[in-house]
């Protein structure tokens, strides 16, 4: 079998010292920012929180839906969860269902959000339909 570099040449020569470090991982406060900024539109107030420390493995969002319910959320690999019921709350004894996307989780917490969301995406279709697409 040949092989494309000299069998002594490491493999991890290959990468830099940060691709290294962080692999394949997300850095979850860049994800926790792209989240916020996607469905703003659908709730009352969301931000990555100030006050929880967030990391590259896990950031916290703070979202208040259209109701008024206000929720912390974590976010990690695995996915999205509610840790509190309050801004900057995280609390441990909570056993919450990770979703996999913000949406999935914000139509089970607000009848406001998905009414948002449908009204959106009928407007995004009515404007292809006009454009003649």
């Amino acid at each position: 079998m040949e092989v494309d570099c000299p069998p002594e040449e490491s493999i991890s020569s290959a990468f830099d010292e940060d691709s290294v470090e962080l692999g394949d991982v997300k850095d979850m406060r860049l994800e926790a920012d792209a989240i916020v900024n996607d469905v703003l539109f659908a709730v009352t107030e969301m931000h990555v929180s100030q006050s929880l420390t967030s990391a590259s493995d896990v950031a916290y969002i703070n979202v208040e839906t259209r109701e008024g319910n206000r929720y912390c959320l974590e976010l990690t690999e695995a996915g999205l969860r509610v840790v509190g019921y309050a801004f900057d709350e995280v609390n441990e004894e909570l056993n919450t269902q990770y979703h996999e996307t913000v949406y999935s989780l914000l139509d089970t917490l607000s009848l406001g959000y998905r009414e948002a969301f449908g009204n959106a995406l009928l407007q995004r279709l009515e404007k292809l339909k006009q454009n003649g697409q």
